[in-house]
């Protein structure tokens, strides 16, 4: 068994069975899959996330090794990507209390409560045309410049994300920025339960990250000058000598963007 407490957990739950008081919490259901739920709760005057795993079972254990996939047992797996994001100085939730217990990956019992982000708003649904319009063009390259920072760091310390949409990046919107340039307020990046950590990143990671990443900005308004100034930003080079470098890459990346896009369309997500 795993547990890790800190306040005002560690206080209130003393003598208890928090794995007992973890899955009774209720409140504002985000997302139920049946074996994984996420609720939003308050708690001794703060607000916070509570994450349950229930076990996958052996069915979804097969199923992904089928197809070659890792599969997500628990919360262990986020609770670790919080860590690691915090150590390269991304900025993601707080984990407050973390549990795991049972020997077998098919049952086993996990719960992961982080600290609420709030007031945030998702870059999808903050971002649009007018807008970034508004931004001009300056602060409009500072933004992308800075999710391009955010994307190398991972990538280049062997972190890839596996839902890499703009909807994963909270931008903070507390009174105390309302005069702060967006790209200079804090952005957190969240959703890290399918996070793989390795020393490197292999090249269909970074690939598969930066193609969800690309699709989901074309859709709010960014466009192929934005992809030119993420380029420059992300490989830390004159665009000329990045494109000659890793031209076939970025078309990749921009076809998959293209296929996720149309395939958006096919299931009715956008026009």
């Amino acid at each position: 068994m795993k547990l890790f407490l800190n306040e005002p957990f560690a206080s209130r739950w003393a003598g208890r069975d928090p794995f007992a008081e973890a899955f009774a919490i209720t409140g504002d259901t985000y997302r139920d899959m049946g074996d994984r739920r996420t609720t939003r709760f308050a708690f001794d005057g703060g607000a916070y996330f509570v994450k349950t795993h229930a076990g996958v079972g052996v069915g979804e254990i097969l199923k992904n090794l089928l197809y070659l996939r890792i599969p997500v047992l628990g919360a262990e797996n986020e609770y670790r990507a919080i860590a690691r994001l915090k150590a390269l100085g991304v900025d993601t939730m707080t984990a407050v209390a973390f549990g795991r217990r049972g020997w077998n990956p098919a049952d086993e019992q996990s719960f992961l409560i982080t600290r609420a982000l709030e007031p945030t708003e998702p870059l999808d649904e903050y971002c649009n045309p007018a807008v970034l319009a508004a931004m001009g063009v300056a602060e409009r390259r500072a933004l992308v410049t800075r999710l391009a920072h955010i994307s190398r760091t991972l990538h280049d310390n062997g972190v890839n994300h596996r839902d890499y949409y703009l909807c994963h990046f909270l931008l903070d919107t507390s009174p105390e920025y309302a005069a702060v340039p967006v790209s200079a307020r804090p952005i957190y990046v969240i959703d890290l339960h399918r996070v793989q950590i390795r020393r490197r990143t292999p090249r269909r990671w970074r690939h598969k990250d930066l193609a969800a990443l690309y699709y989901s900005a074309r859709r709010v308004g960014f466009d192929r000058r934005d992809l030119c100034c993420f380029i420059r930003a992300y490989k830390q080079q004159p665009l000329r000598r990045a494109l000659d470098q890793g031209a076939n890459f970025w078309r990749s990346v921009e076809r998959e963007a293209e296929r996720l896009y149309d395939k958006g369309v096919r299931k009715g997500y956008h026009q």
